[in-house]
């Protein structure tokens, strides 16, 4: 096995389908922290001083139930935020000031994140069950199920809630009453990264990456296809060397929507035809972000990059945070704040990717995306911390 293959068996969970890697006799079972949490054999940088450093402000701060081995991101919507956890707690809470608007259970263990739409919220479990609560008391309106385990917060727009199952599917279902409208499904790669692939919407049309480095927009009326495009391809002479999944949501600004795949490319596309604009290799396993000049990716060993949005040139590279484990990048004026496995928050200025400022949470790992919130974003921690920062 090359040296390519070692890293990521030691930090990523792998699985086959939706079956553990434990099954397949020749490989070991891997624990989901050990890419972000301190099961990481791999030393992380010390922390790089800071020059002339920046003052943080705590906007609001307050808690949910811990992540476990998964992660959950919250979810904005106008003057809410909805947050879940692993012991079935979910809770919505006012963006401006953190204040607890209602908090339930679901009775169940969660997998994912809150998607919601401010009339609705979702989110789903390990068991596939995924849950819809009326997003002005909690109260449960539905349920249903999928084929599978759910990795990411489902996407509620469009007069749907979309699942995005472990086993490369998409099911739609009718936000009204939860009668299923349509499934959209690929064939599962052998490896595949365990990592929360969403979904992104916009307008008619739900955007997903795949395993085999594939995005594919998709109709929200009837689940077909619009185009089909190639962010990566998979290489390499073993399995292990052959993953190439996009990860996180595909990310969309103006006519162009951009996402990255593990071992393989960062591209940005034709958001109306799918054709490609540009394309660089990266790997990644937290997604790609935009702003009006740049995009902005954390690589799988540490480094943070900014490249031009309309060229994919390489502005800049800091690469003071070498196994850190960052989180995916947030376009904060301008600083780039991104979190890492112990917690910190690190801004870097827009321009230079120079280090301003830096913030410690709660000591455990910042996996999640953080999310803006009113004058500055959220970060949601591990063990439950939520924290809204800015500069």
């Amino acid at each position: 096995m090359n040296a390519r293959a070692s890293r990521a068996l030691r930090g990523l969970v792998l699985g086959a389908g939706v079956l553990a890697l434990a099954a397949c006799s020749s490989l070991p079972s891997m624990n989901p922290l050990d890419w972000f949490g301190s099961a990481s054999t791999l030393k992380p940088a010390p922390l790089p001083p800071i020059s002339r450093e920046q003052p943080v402000r705590v906007l609001w701060s307050g808690s949910i139930g811990a992540a476990g081995a998964y992660i959950f991101t919250p979810a904005v919507v106008g003057d809410a935020v909805f947050v879940a956890a692993q012991d079935g707690s979910v809770a919505r809470l006012d963006a401006a000031t953190g204040a607890v608007r209602w908090r339930i259970s679901t009775g169940v263990r969660l997998t994912g994140g809150a998607g919601s739409d401010g009339s609705l919220v979702s989110v789903a479990s390990g068991e596939g069950e995924v849950f819809v609560l009326d997003a002005a008391n909690g109260t449960v309106k539905w349920r249903a199920r999928v084929s599978s385990e759910v990795l990411a917060a489902p996407a509620v727009g469009g007069g749907l809630v979309l699942v995005r199952s472990a086993d490369s599917r998409v099911f739609a279902f009718e936000a009204a009453d939860g009668k299923r409208r349509w499934v959209y499904q690929r064939a599962a790669a052998t490896l595949v990264v365990r990592s929360p692939a969403g979904l992104t919407l916009q307008g008619d049309t739900a955007f997903a990456g795949f395993s085999g480095g594939k995005l594919v927009a998709i109709a929200l009326e009837n689940g077909g296809p619009r185009w089909e495009a190639t962010v990566a391809l998979p290489r390499g002479a073993t399995e292990l060397e052959r993953i190439t999944d996009i990860v996180g949501d595909p990310t969309i600004l103006a006519r162009e929507i951009c996402a990255v795949a593990y071992q393989g490319r960062v591209a940005c596309f034709d958001v109306r035809t799918g054709n490609q604009i540009w394309s660089r290799p990266m790997s990644s396993i937290t997604g790609v972000t935009m702003d009006v000049r740049y995009a902005y990716v954390s690589d799988d060993t540490g480094g943070l990059h900014a490249l031009d949005r309309i060229s994919g040139r390489s502005v800049w590279k800091q690469d003071r945070l070498t196994n850190r484990r960052l989180s995916r990048p947030y376009a904060a004026g301008n600083a780039i704040a991104v979190g890492d496995l112990e917690g910190y928050v690190h801004f870097v200025a827009r321009e230079s990717g120079a280090f301003v400022a830096r913030h410690a949470t709660d000591g455990s790992a910042i996996r999640a995306a953080p999310q803006r919130v009113p004058g500055g974003f959220l970060v949601q921690t591990q063990n439950g911390a939520l924290v809204a920062l800015a500069l």
